[in-house]
């Protein structure tokens, strides 16, 4: 009966930490973009080349502050502290997503089933990818093309 005891305690301590390793997986729910995009404005960011989740409380932005100066930074989305900072000066100015490009592709995504993201970047033609999961947990790529509405193509694994 011990035994029986200790095996489910254990089993019940692995699944605990696996559900921990899990909730900071570097995903976030797609719900979230707002607080990042919020955080990302009062910062001064007004191009955005790429959002990246890092855990359940932070992000990750690169994009251009204005079109002289590019910056990389991780924001807490609870507080909105800056926790690491790079910017450097660049010649040809700036590129990437407005933040409506940003939330247009979400919804696209969102549409096709996304229901948290890893990351979202954009190339220099204005394709947007998103990489994330559905509900189910399994991943997902839904690809868009900046300023129109709608996925262009979506890969499920």
């Amino acid at each position: 009966m011990k035994r029986k005891i200790i095996l489910i305690g254990s089993l019940a301590t692995l699944m605990l930490a696996g559900t921990t390793a899990q909730a900071d997986d570097g995903s976030l729910a797609t719900d979230r973009l707002d607080e990042a995009l919020e955080h990302a404005a009062s910062f001064g960011f007004q191009h955005y080349q790429e959002i990246e989740a890092k855990g359940r409380d932070s992000v990750e932005i690169e994009g251009w502050i204005d079109d002289e100066w590019q910056a990389e930074v991780r924001l807490s989305l609870e507080s909105g502290e800056t926790l690491e900072e790079e910017r450097k000066r660049r010649d040809g100015g700036a590129w990437g997503m407005s933040e409506d490009d940003v939330r247009m592709a979400m919804e696209a995504a969102v549409a096709e089933g996304l229901a948290e993201f890893d990351e979202i970047q954009v190339d220099r033609d204005g394709r947007i990818e998103i990489e994330g999961r559905d509900a189910d947990g399994r991943e997902l790529e839904v690809l868009s093309q900046q300023g129109e509405s709608g996925a262009i193509d979506v890969e499920r694994d």
